[in-house]
């Protein structure tokens, strides 16, 4: 039994050294992890656009033509003299875009995030880097739908009673009693 115990002891240091360096190496990926995501990563031009709401759209968001990643949000923020939000994106350098595209900020699902989504037009003329898209359609938000429902839904019911009301009250008879 003192034999094992003995042999035992040889390997601890080795194993502690060993724990120590896998413990190490997750530390490193998890801060590579946390500070390489906050960098978004340029490859391609930039372009411009306007939007009223980009509630959930944020730096790092995807940009997508027919449903693939083509790029990436690198900047927001809000035109001091419209108050709209200004986002600035990239788009891959093979990609050429004609003048009239559209870009939609859509969700991936219900409680997923947000993204851009390319449309394009069928103008001849293309957007120049660092050119702006005129035509957006800014983000929906699942709060105002769900709330426009139930206004929508009160005030249909409101008007029911009130109309079914006015059917049973009989209407005031005028003139002289007799």
């Amino acid at each position: 039994m003192v034999a094992a115990v003995s042999g035992r002891a040889g390997r601890q240091p080795a194993e502690l050294l060993a724990g120590f360096a896998v413990l190490a190496g997750l530390a490193g990926l998890l801060a590579y992890a946390v500070l390489d995501k906050g960098r978004p990563h340029e490859t391609g031009y930039r372009l411009h656009a306007g939007f009223t709401h980009i509630d959930g759209l944020s730096i790092g968001s995807d940009v997508r033509l027919a449903g693939i990643t083509v790029g990436q949000v690198v900047d927001e923020r809000v035109n001091p003299q419209t108050y709209a939000a200004q986002v600035t994106f990239t788009v891959r350098p093979d990609i050429k875009l004609p003048d009239d595209t559209a870009a939609i900020i859509t969700s991936d699902s219900l409680l997923g995030g947000k993204y851009i989504a390319l449309s394009p037009g069928g103008d001849d003329k293309m957007l120049a880097p660092g050119g702006m898209i005129g035509e957006t359609q800014g983000a929906i938000s699942l709060e105002q739908l769900l709330s426009k429902f139930i206004f929508s839904v009160t005030d249909t019911l409101t008007k029911a009673r009130q109309d079914k009301a006015n059917q049973a009250t009989p209407p005031a008879l005028g003139g002289d009693a007799p």
